[in-house]
């Protein structure tokens, strides 16, 4: 399926930041808005309970899920917002380094944010994310 998306990157802003500046998808693609996708099993229960990259990673593979459900993948996605309960940097840095090596090559416009609480009980990480595809 060819990719809707689009990556620009400003050749007058900092190159520092591991992600595109913007996005763009075309008119007549599909665009799905996900839900924060939370670090929770199955069951309910908070996955890696005190662990930010865990949580990332459990995060990441629900995102995964629910794209899939919506006919999508990882490289659909257009923007991302990853939300980090704590005030450390570190913290924030090591939930980023998760998220970033899932998305490989395709390097999504982001926002990383630190927190004061999450909604599931020892939730440290969340990401939203939005989508866009080309249907055939």
């Amino acid at each position: 399926m060819p990719s809707a998306i689009t990556l620009i990157r400003a050749a007058s802003l900092s190159d520092v930041a591991q992600y595109a500046y913007a996005a763009t998808a075309p008119a007549g693609s599909r665009l799905i808005f996900l839900a924060g996708a939370c670090p929770l099993n199955e069951d309910g229960s908070t996955a890696a309970v005190g662990d930010y990259a865990g949580q990332a990673a459990k995060a990441i593979e629900n995102m995964r899920a629910a794209l899939n459900a919506a006919g999508a993948s990882l490289q659909d996605v257009i923007s991302t917002r990853v939300l980090v309960a704590s005030t450390r940097r570190k913290d924030l840095v090591t939930a980023w380094k998760v998220v970033r090596d899932s998305f490989g090559e395709h390097d999504v416009p982001s926002t990383l944010m630190g927190v004061t609480v999450l909604g599931y009980d020892d939730q440290l990480v969340e990401i939203e994310a939005i989508a866009a595809v080309l249907d055939s």
